[in-house]
């Protein structure tokens, strides 16, 4: 194949044929989700749409994990803005939500190839991909309830949606992890195998979907999306203002610290109205 490399610091793309390989570059911080990750997935899935060259995405990742979610310390450090983060958090949940819409209204399938940790918004992005291809060394986690804050990317509806509400409730309201055997049960993965064949079968299933007729493939994507397009909107926007209420908490502070600090996190002593933000 032709390939051609295109490199951002944070985000590298690999055009095979009529594949576009995207892989997360942040492996010292575990791929997680800074703002210009955010920025440079959400602008090169809207490139990626509108080029006609490019017919299925793999979604991948460098290093050991696939994505811890949040940037922990980049959303911490804002905490110390005027009115605590407030204008900050409204704008990051806006972008996140506009990240996920690309995903979702992409007319092209997304698939994914997760390896490692996929914690937070690492594993709630994949419930809006079309292929979650997991590694046997894939672990998954929806910790918000443990950070005092929210789920977020559509995640309350998109969860439920796949795996069905008791399932979901024992994911987002327990917040344990699970490996990737338990995420294809609850159908959050489409498919288990050795980490050593994560790609190939991830590029494999790319080529034969990129063998179909274009068209066609556009349209059945749209029409399975179709039915689920206002609720999972609706979602994400009560869970950006929610969430953005929630971080600001002084129950989200004592967790985030815990969390860098790498200790338990004490609730205690915090009352019922410091524990929603103003």
């Amino acid at each position: 194949m032709n390939a051609s490399v295109r490199t951002a610091s944070v985000l590298l793309r690999e055009d095979l044929d009529h594949i576009a390989v995207l892989t997360l570059n942040r492996p010292d911080a575990r791929n997680s989700l800074s703002e210009a990750l955010i920025a440079a997935l959400t602008n090169t899935l809207r490139s990626i749409a509108d080029d006609r060259t490019v017919r299925v995405v793999v979604l991948a990742a460098n290093g050991p994990g696939f994505c811890a979610g949040h940037d922990m310390k980049e959303m911490t450090a804002r905490r110390s803005d005027a009115d605590r983060g407030r204008a900050y958090f409204n704008q990051l949940m806006a972008a996140c939500s506009t990240m996920m819409q690309t995903i979702v209204h992409l007319p092209k399938p997304v698939i994914a190839a997760v390896q490692g940790a996929a914690i937070g918004g690492g594993t709630t992005m994949l419930t809006h991909c079309d292929f979650v291809f997991a590694g046997e060394s894939a672990r998954f986690q929806m910790p918000f309830v443990n950070l005092a804050v929210v789920p977020e990317f559509g995640s309350s509806y998109s969860v439920p949606a796949r795996s069905g509400y008791l399932r979901a409730a024992e994911l987002i309201l327990l917040g344990l992890p699970f490996n990737a055997t338990r995420a294809a049960d609850l159908g959050l993965v489409t498919r288990v195998m050795a980490d050593e064949k994560l790609l190939e079968t991830a590029t494999q299933t790319a080529r034969d979907l990129a063998k179909k007729p274009p068209a066609a493939l556009r349209a059945c994507k749209r029409l399975m999306r179709s039915s689920t397009r206002e609720q999972l909107e609706r979602a994400a926007k009560f869970e950006n203002e929610e969430f953005s209420v929630r971080v600001r908490s002084a129950e989200a502070k004592e967790a985030f610290t815990a969390f860098i600090e790498k200790r338990k996190p004490n609730f205690e002593g915090i009352s019922e109205s410091k524990a929603r933000a103003a």
